[in-house]
């Protein structure tokens, strides 16, 4: 899980099949310390909404590295490659990329870092596609056919979203994951944090949002019982979150999201969200120090009622990943105990943690970088794993190891028995999610690489869904009080 698939340089591709195009998603090394299973939990959106975009004339695949198949496919030899790039797998990407020129193949790249950094990917590639790809993908293939490829195609984010296509998601090898069903009905976020990726340099990007019956039919259509919805954050607007409820509730189907603390504004809402299959929020509580949310600019409630606000969630039968960032400039070396703690006291059924990590083109990196701060630009290694910047008031070291011991803890047999839900019945799902996706690494590898991600987890989430559907008759009774309901459905 940390080395990527050999190319080999000895080998020599056929003809290049005229009009086929294969679209991969770079592999990228996993951190040890947090759980394997969730990159195959969803597949990436992004590029089969592009092969949605594919001109019916064009024939395309899909290539996940990260599903340990071996190396990408070359028989037949593709006419065009288009490769996603991040920065912590852009080298991934740049050696793919040259791999398939030498062999005739014209490589389009596309993603952040190629917003971010155009000049750096412009060398690897035969064009670079800068903003919305599923615009600019039909164009590019079109002026490949025409011998007329340019070297850079720009998009903006505006065009009204729910005119993108569906996403291809028969491409996908199902038994990969726990579901295909990554599904999108916003884009943007009302808040603009320094770190966060929304906030490079050049990335316009209004909030839109899609039909609500447009996206309830394309969650039934793909025949999923569980759903991901990948919005940077689906409450954004809590108005258009009820609408959207409304339209899911039928399908009887549970979902998951991300979604901030402030959905909790109007408990009404979460409510609805229930009785729609919600089952889980991922939700970026980032710290529990008021000035760190202040230098950060997040727009959110303040720490000291985010217990009142996930009890609000978990009264409802929803889950909570809470996702914390270590490193901050108000951060001691206290922070790694205080957080860790607050999780248990409070029963997240998950945590994840990030080390403040300063992405090219946000403030923060403009910040640190003119305050000295930055340890190098190995791009690979910001990934929210490893430090690269000198914190303010512990060494880089201790954050380090504050980090990997967060995980240790939570990941902890004593800390998943503490943070177990207080309704009985819902233990042993609880477990078994806890387990299986926490400390099941090694697991994780051997499913991943035979493809039994599917297998084994469905009937885990099949589980949920029927333990939630009871939940649901029993909150749309208002009969019953709130704590004759409370029943937090485990698995997903």
């Amino acid at each position: 899980m940390s080395l990527p698939p050999r190319l080999d340089p000895e080998l020599r591709s056929g003809c290049v099949r005229p009009r086929y195009a294969l679209l991969i998603n770079p592999f990228y090394p996993k951190d040890p310390h947090a759980s394997f299973g969730k990159h195959v939990l969803t597949p990436t959106l992004a590029l089969t909404s592009i092969a949605g975009a594919t001109p019916t004339n064009w024939e395309v695949t899909y290539w996940d590295e990260n599903l340990l198949q071996g190396p990408p496919p070359w028989e037949p030899f593709p006419q065009v490659v288009g490769i996603t790039v991040h920065l912590t797998f852009a080298q991934r990407a740049y050696a793919l990329a040259k791999w398939y020129r030498c062999r005739g193949a014209r490589v389009v790249l596309g993603g952040l870092h190629v917003l971010s950094c155009p000049d750096e990917a412009a060398p690897h590639a035969d064009a670079l596609a800068i903003g919305e790809g599923v615009q600019l993908w039909p164009r590019i293939l079109q002026d490949v056919e025409a011998d007329n490829l340019q070297k850079v195609y720009q998009a903006t984010y505006h065009r009204p979203y729910r005119e993108d296509p569906a996403p291809r998601r028969n491409l996908l090898p199902s038994e990969s994951f726990l579901t295909t069903a990554s599904l999108i009905a916003t884009r943007g976020c009302h808040n603009r944090c320094g770190f966060c990726y929304l906030a490079t340099d050049g990335l316009k990007m209004p909030y839109q949002m899609r039909d609500v019956d447009q996206v309830a039919q394309e969650f039934q259509a793909t025949g999923q019982p569980y759903g991901v919805f990948t919005d940077n954050n689906l409450g954004s607007r809590p108005d258009y979150l009820r609408q959207l409820c409304k339209a899911l509730r039928p399908l009887e189907k549970i979902w998951s999201a991300a979604v901030t603390i402030d959905v909790t504004d109007d408990p009404s809402l979460v409510r609805e969200m229930a009785l729609a299959g919600c089952t889980g929020v991922f939700v970026g509580l980032e710290s529990l120090e008021n000035e760190n949310l202040t230098d950060a600019r997040k727009r959110t409630p303040r720490p000291a009622d985010y217990a009142r606000r996930v009890a609000i969630l978990h009264d409802y039968g929803i889950q909570v990943n809470g996702s914390f960032v270590l490193g901050f400039d108000h951060d001691r070396k206290t922070v790694f105990e205080k957080t860790a703690a607050w999780v248990e006291e409070n029963r997240l059924e998950c945590a994840t943690f990030h080390i403040l990590t300063p992405y090219p083109g946000t403030p923060l990196f403009k910040q640190l970088e003119t305050e000295n701060r930055l340890l190098h630009k190995n791009w690979m290694l910001y990934d929210t794993g490893h430090v690269v910047f000198r914190p303010r008031h512990m060494t880089p070291e201790e954050l380090a190891e504050g980090y990997a011991w967060c995980y240790r803890r939570l990941f902890s047999h004593r800390s998943i028995w503490r943070r177990r839900p207080a309704d009985p019945r819902a233990v042993l799902s609880y477990l078994a999610m806890s387990y299986l996706y926490k400390r099941s690494n090694r697991l994780w590898h051997f499913l991943i690489q035979k493809r039994l991600t599917a297998r084994v987890w469905r009937p885990l989430v099949e589980l949920t869904r029927r333990r939630h559907l009871v939940l649901r008759k029993r909150l749309a009774n208002p009969a019953l009080p709130l704590t004759a309901s409370r029943v937090v459905p485990a698995g997903v």
